[in-house]
């Protein structure tokens, strides 16, 4: 049983207003599903600001904690504001009733994310004795603490997702499964290109060599790049006058010589505005199969 949630959120919602925070929230949101269902696991609920998510193994538990955290690392910044999660999760028997799950796992996988600081992922001795020895290697013990609903301290480990060595090799080496590998789709003036870890590049802008050529006036020879890269697609800007990207239900952000990670669905302009631009659009989705 695995919880996730946005740090700081309250504090968020008052310095960045409401639309700006929700827009952190959906970003970070979007992070947690993908990760989970990247390691076949399942999204419970929605709790405010974060996820509850169940795995069949505290392996595929903590795989997807590291994917979280890596895809929330890499997001960009929120007026200024690094966004950073929180992670906590523990392996053990659980009650099911209906769509929702209890017991003492549970209640103790929210203890530990309730302890835990942005950007760290907690968990507890039983967990980690769960953990095959090459994962072990990841965590470091901290201190026996108290955690709300346990009567007596438990014995609270850390897993090391963000410095090299060990972490840094499960993380990155040992891929998802294959059955739920990312891929790209993007449509562009009727035509579908579909991009995977293997064709993982596409170059963007009006000079023929292009995999895809766009004419419009205010788009450079070589305007942008989209490639896969670690376990995302990113879309870097290379042009004179930005791309314009629209994700689903958010506001339009300009890239300037910047990049972004594309994540769910929505709409790139190259040169002007997706909402104003006479321009052909391109459309994208992030698909897990």
């Amino acid at each position: 049983m695995l919880f996730a949630d946005l740090a700081g959120s309250t504090r968020l919602y008052e310095k960045l207003g409401d639309a700006q925070a929700l827009r952190a929230v959906g970003m970070c949101l979007t992070c947690m599903r993908e990760a989970t269902h990247a390691w076949r696991g399942r999204i419970v609920k929605s709790i405010g600001d974060g996820v509850m998510a169940v795995f069949d193994t505290a392996t595929a538990a903590m795989h997807a904690a590291c994917a979280m955290h890596m895809k929330v690392d890499d997001l960009p910044l929120v007026a200024g504001v690094k966004l950073g999660i929180r992670i906590g999760f523990q392996h053990g028997p659980v009650l099911e009733e209906g769509s929702d799950y209890f017991g003492d796992t549970v209640n103790t996988a929210a203890g530990v994310t309730a302890l835990a600081k942005p950007d760290q992922i907690l968990t507890t001795a039983d967990t980690i004795a769960a953990l095959p020895p090459a994962l072990r290697k990841a965590s470091r013990a901290l201190d026996s603490l108290s955690v709300k609903g346990k009567l007596e301290e438990i014995h609270v480990f850390e897993i090391i997702w963000q410095e090299p060595g060990d972490v840094t090799v499960i993380a990155e080496d040992l891929a998802p499964p294959a059955a739920f590998s990312t891929r790209l789709m993007l449509q562009y003036r009727g035509a579908q290109i579909i991009l995977d870890a293997n064709r993982g590049r596409v170059a963007v802008g009006r000079d023929d060599v292009c995999e895809v050529v766009v004419s419009g006036k205010r788009t450079s020879r070589h305007h942008a790049r989209i490639e896969w890269r670690r376990d995302k697609f990113v879309l870097t800007d290379q042009s004179t006058n930005g791309t314009f990207v629209l994700f689903d239900g958010e506001p339009e952000i300009v890239l300037k010589r910047e990049e972004v990670p594309l994540r769910g669905r929505g709409w790139i302009c190259f040169g002007d505005s997706v909402t104003q631009s006479e321009s052909d659009i391109m459309e994208f989705e992030v698909l897990s199969r």
